[in-house]
Protein backbone atom coordinates (compact mmCIF):
# COMPACT_ATOMS: atom_id res chain seq x y z
CA UNK A 1 0.00 0.00 0.00
CA UNK A 2 1.30 3.44 -0.96
CA UNK A 3 1.93 5.68 2.01
CA UNK A 4 3.42 9.15 2.32
CA UNK A 5 4.52 10.85 5.52
CA UNK A 6 5.66 14.47 5.72
CA UNK A 7 7.83 16.02 8.40
CA UNK A 8 9.95 19.10 8.94
CA UNK A 9 7.33 21.77 9.36
CA UNK A 10 7.57 24.39 12.07
CA UNK A 11 7.61 28.07 12.88
CA UNK A 12 10.17 30.48 11.46
CA UNK A 13 10.58 34.21 11.05
CA UNK A 14 10.44 36.03 7.74
CA UNK A 15 13.56 35.29 5.72
CA UNK A 16 14.12 31.95 7.40
CA UNK A 17 14.43 28.47 5.90
CA UNK A 18 12.91 25.05 6.41
CA UNK A 19 13.34 21.67 4.77
CA UNK A 20 10.33 19.42 4.46
CA UNK A 21 10.67 15.68 3.97
CA UNK A 22 8.22 13.15 2.59
CA UNK A 23 9.04 9.50 3.17
CA UNK A 24 7.41 7.09 0.75
CA UNK A 25 6.64 3.49 1.61
CA UNK A 26 5.05 0.64 -0.26
CA UNK A 27 6.62 1.60 -3.58
CA UNK A 28 9.70 3.14 -5.19
CA UNK A 29 9.55 6.92 -5.47
CA UNK A 30 11.29 6.97 -8.85
CA UNK A 31 8.31 5.13 -10.35
CA UNK A 32 6.03 8.00 -9.52
CA UNK A 33 5.72 11.68 -10.29
CA UNK A 34 5.46 13.72 -7.14
CA UNK A 35 4.58 17.19 -5.96
CA UNK A 36 4.34 19.50 -3.01
CA UNK A 37 1.09 21.35 -2.41
CA UNK A 38 0.01 23.73 0.30
CA UNK A 39 -3.32 24.80 1.68
CA UNK A 40 -4.66 27.47 3.99
CA UNK A 41 -8.13 27.41 5.57
CA UNK A 42 -10.88 28.30 3.13
CA UNK A 43 -8.65 28.03 0.07
CA UNK A 44 -8.01 25.34 -2.49
CA UNK A 45 -4.87 23.27 -2.40
CA UNK A 46 -2.10 25.07 -4.33
CA UNK A 47 0.80 23.36 -6.08
CA UNK A 48 4.21 24.78 -5.20
CA UNK A 49 6.70 22.35 -6.81
CA UNK A 50 6.56 19.35 -9.12
CA UNK A 51 8.92 16.53 -10.01
CA UNK A 52 8.24 14.18 -12.91
CA UNK A 53 9.16 10.53 -12.77
CA UNK A 54 12.22 11.45 -14.87
CA UNK A 55 13.36 14.00 -12.32
CA UNK A 56 12.35 17.09 -14.26
CA UNK A 57 11.17 19.83 -11.91
CA UNK A 58 8.84 22.79 -12.13
CA UNK A 59 7.82 25.52 -9.71
CA UNK A 60 4.95 27.86 -9.13
CA UNK A 61 5.72 31.51 -9.84
CA UNK A 62 5.34 32.29 -6.14
CA UNK A 63 8.05 29.80 -5.14
CA UNK A 64 10.46 29.89 -8.07
CA UNK A 65 13.97 30.79 -6.92
CA UNK A 66 13.11 30.23 -3.25
CA UNK A 67 11.97 26.59 -3.08
CA UNK A 68 13.82 23.52 -4.33
CA UNK A 69 12.25 20.10 -4.78
CA UNK A 70 14.56 17.11 -4.75
CA UNK A 71 14.51 13.35 -4.30
CA UNK A 72 16.74 10.81 -2.60
CA UNK A 73 16.05 7.54 -4.38
CA UNK A 74 17.99 5.47 -1.87
CA UNK A 75 16.00 6.84 1.06
CA UNK A 76 12.78 6.93 -0.97
CA UNK A 77 12.30 10.47 0.26
CA UNK A 78 11.10 13.67 -1.40
CA UNK A 79 12.31 17.00 -0.07
CA UNK A 80 11.26 20.62 -0.28
CA UNK A 81 13.95 23.09 0.68
CA UNK A 82 12.32 26.43 1.39
CA UNK A 83 14.26 29.67 1.82
CA UNK A 84 13.46 33.38 2.02
CA UNK A 85 10.17 32.45 3.64
CA UNK A 86 7.51 35.10 4.14
CA UNK A 87 4.13 35.10 5.93
CA UNK A 88 2.34 34.30 2.64
CA UNK A 89 4.07 30.90 2.73
CA UNK A 90 2.20 29.98 5.92
CA UNK A 91 0.14 26.88 5.18
CA UNK A 92 -0.18 23.16 5.66
CA UNK A 93 2.16 21.50 3.20
CA UNK A 94 1.36 18.15 1.60
CA UNK A 95 3.32 15.82 -0.60
CA UNK A 96 1.44 13.93 -3.28
CA UNK A 97 2.19 11.15 -5.73
CA UNK A 98 0.81 9.79 -8.97
CA UNK A 99 1.90 6.96 -11.23
CA UNK A 100 1.55 9.26 -14.22
CA UNK A 101 4.77 10.05 -16.09
CA UNK A 102 4.25 13.77 -15.65
CA UNK A 103 3.40 15.76 -12.56
CA UNK A 104 0.72 18.42 -12.97
CA UNK A 105 -0.67 21.32 -10.99
CA UNK A 106 -4.08 19.68 -10.63
CA UNK A 107 -4.51 18.18 -7.19
CA UNK A 108 -7.17 15.81 -8.52
CA UNK A 109 -4.50 13.99 -10.53
CA UNK A 110 -2.83 12.70 -7.37
CA UNK A 111 -4.39 9.68 -5.68
CA UNK A 112 -1.82 9.50 -2.89
CA UNK A 113 -1.35 12.15 -0.21
CA UNK A 114 0.48 12.56 3.05
CA UNK A 115 -1.16 13.88 6.21
CA UNK A 116 0.41 17.33 5.91
CA UNK A 117 2.88 19.35 7.96
CA UNK A 118 2.29 22.89 9.20
CA UNK A 119 4.59 25.75 8.23
CA UNK A 120 4.12 29.08 9.99
CA UNK A 121 6.12 32.16 9.03
CA UNK A 122 5.91 35.17 11.30
CA UNK A 123 6.64 38.76 10.30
Amino acid sequence: QVQLAESGGGSVQTGGSLRLSCIASGWTSTQYSMAWFRQTPGKEREGVALMNRSGFTNYADSTKGRFTISRDSVKNTLYLQMSSLNPEDTATYYCAATNRAFATWAADNYPYWGQGTQVTVSA
